[in-house]
């Protein structure tokens, strides 16, 4: 078929310039995966429907207002909005899980499925090495406040005290990780899911 050879940035440049189908040809290109990726978090057919339309109403009105800039990563663009539009469904219904420190350095013991399959399994220990992978890139002064204050559950006044540097600087340096953390996720087209 013609469209399979038209690539996501040409098929969003014609929808911006009012070429309607275009939309349809990305909807059915991508729905499989983000319905599944949706559906996936929260397992309930109608909510994970409702929350895919909602994605693409958001992508409408991104287009229409021309605010879209990321040629060549729509796929991903799409993935991080459903996946803010996820958490969103859950802060509304207080379903999120809360972070419950054993001590370990473990950000996935908020997970207390018990029943994830291989392939969950799989990706949620692809997930955890990733986000080491993307703590260990950050300056050691930015890492130690966020292993202390994210892992071992510290007070910034207990960092502070630990480290002998002032309680803005161990906010700074906090802020600076989760910045870069960030700038780090962009660069690389990195999807966090579980």
């Amino acid at each position: 078929m013609q469209n399979e050879l038209v690539t996501d940035a040409t098929l969003v440049s014609n929808y911006i310039k009012g070429d309607e189908p275009a939309l349809e040809v990305l909807i059915k290109r991508h729905k499989q995966r983000v319905f599944s990726f949706i559906y996936s978090k929260v397992l309930d057919k109608d909510m994970a429907e409702d929350i895919f339309q909602d994605t693409f109403i958001k992508v409408i009105k991104t287009l229409k207002r021309g605010k879209y800039n990321e040629e060549g990563k729509f796929l991903p663009w799409v993935m991080r909005i459903s996946h803010n539009l996820v958490i969103d469904h859950f802060r509304r219904n207080n379903r999120m899980p809360k972070f419950s420190n054993s001590g370990d350095f473990n950000i996935f013991s908020v997970l207390c499925d018990t029943t994830l399959d291989a392939e969950r399994s799989i990706i949620k220990m692809q997930v955890e090495a990733d986000v080491r992978k993307l703590i260990e890139e950050l300056p050691a002064d930015q890492k130690e406040v966020l292993m202390m204050r994210m892992y071992n559950d510290m007070s910034f006044k207990e960092i502070s005290d630990k480290t002998g540097v002032s309680i803005n600087t161990a906010l700074g340096r906090m802020r600076y990780a989760l910045i870069n953390m960030r700038k780090i996720i962009d660069k690389h087209n990195i999807i966090l899911t579980n």
